[in-house]
């Protein structure tokens, strides 16, 4: 009985850590949304986002590209809380934006997350050319921890240690969205295509030998509007996917169509018309949904807003697809290669073109390094990914 006891310890410890990096990336993913609403809500933070400067102004990199700063801010928040918890992360906690920022005065400034709110809005303050009231006001949102987020993760057994793990960061996923701040209501049960809905908190847990997504995190920090006060409210979501574990904070929708109904299928407005086409064959126009984000278009499918979503473009990133990945594991489905699964004879592959998170395309470079370059197709149900894949072999 003693020989087992050390490894039943081992095993122990390491489900309460995993169980503390989730409520972790809960509760850092809720700081994310509340920054993301504090620059729409503050008017000093609001005009920085939304203006536009021209003339002699432009050169301004940071007033041009304040939507920059504040991803770059949330996304440093994020690895300096992780880091802080789970030092063995730190060098795997990976974002879309660099935290390099040259000033009014063409000063490199390098934006971190410092110890105190104080020394935090005193850096903002020399990124944004001394407007202390708008870093104070960014650098209180940074330091303000949130509300605690109920979710019952205690009990969670995942044989995975901080030490094997990485994370992909996307701190406002659909900034365009973000930007623009149409304010559409959300009909439940319906996918609404645009607006401040779509702009979500991304935050994805991979394994640094295979790639493998194995937890993820989605906040929606724009989700509805309390009646009590007009503020607006958020939403989260996670899963967990490792080895034959599989929970999600949301219950499996339906599987699939009912008999007699076609597929419905999510897409980017921009899509190719022959992917369009050839989709309205298979399911029929009334079928095609068009939304933005991808992470948003991924979540419709996780809802079951959305069956599937198809992009044949090599326009998303690591980032973008990590975390709503390991919620669709977690509910039995995945996201694939297009590219891949196309030149695949079998649907028995299809786990051989999931798309994985640890290897950079070393042909590219910069951001282009960690594209998803042959596209992808996000599923819940793997007869449904292979009706999409039978549907576009040979037209693309």
């Amino acid at each position: 009985m003693s020989v087992f006891a050390p490894l039943a310890a081992v095993t122990l410890v390491t489900s309460l850590v995993m169980a503390e990096l989730l409520k972790l990336l809960l509760r850092v993913a809720e700081k994310a949304a509340n920054v993301a609403r504090v620059c729409r809500q503050e008017a000093p933070l609001f005009q920085l986002l939304v203006q536009e400067k021209t003339g002699d102004d432009k050169n301004k990199k940071f007033v041009q590209d304040f939507k920059t700063l504040a991803d770059v801010v949330i996304q440093e928040m994020i690895r300096h809380d992780v880091g802080v918890q789970f030092p063995e992360m730190v060098g795997f906690i990976h974002g879309e934006e660099s935290n390099k920022f040259e000033n009014g005065l063409g000063e490199n400034v390098t934006v971190t997350v410092c110890a105190t709110e104080e020394e935090t809005a005193t850096l903002l303050a020399s990124v944004l050319d001394g407007d202390h009231i708008a870093a104070s006001l960014l650098a209180r949102a940074i330091h303000q921890n949130p509300a605690t987020i109920d979710t019952d993760t205690d009990s969670l057994t995942v044989p995975l240690k901080p030490s094997e793990l990485g994370i992909w960061i996307d701190p406002i996923d659909a900034t365009s969205q973000y930007i623009e701040g149409r304010e559409e209501v959300l009909q439940e049960g319906h996918l609404s295509p645009s607006g401040l809905h779509c702009a979500l908190v991304l935050i994805g847990v991979y394994l640094r030998d295979t790639g493998e997504p194995v937890m993820g995190v989605i906040n929606q920090p724009f989700n509805y509007k309390d009646p009590t006060d007009g503020g607006w409210r958020g939403k989260h979501f996670w899963g967990v996917s490792c080895g034959d574990l599989n929970i999600c904070s949301l219950c499996p929708p339906k599987r699939g169509p009912e008999r007699g109904q076609s597929l419905s299928v999510v897409l980017s407005s921009s899509e190719k018309q022959v992917v369009k086409e050839s989709l309205t064959s298979l399911c029929g126009p009334e079928k095609l949904i068009y939304a933005s984000g991808a992470g948003y278009k991924i979540l419709c499918v996780i809802q079951g807003l959305a069956d599937v979503y198809v992009l044949s473009e090599g326009s998303t990133f690591k980032w973008d697809s990590c975390a709503p990945h390991a919620l669709l594991r977690a509910l039995g489905g995945g996201v694939v290669d297009l590219t891949k699964r196309l030149q695949c004879s079998s649907g028995a592959q299809d786990h051989l073109t999931e798309l994985t998170y640890h290897q950079a395309n070393t042909e590219c470079r910069g951001a282009d390094r960690w594209a998803n370059h042959g596209g992808l197709v996000a599923y819940r149900d793997c007869a449904q990914l292979r009706s999409i894949i039978e549907a576009l072999k040979g037209k693309l």
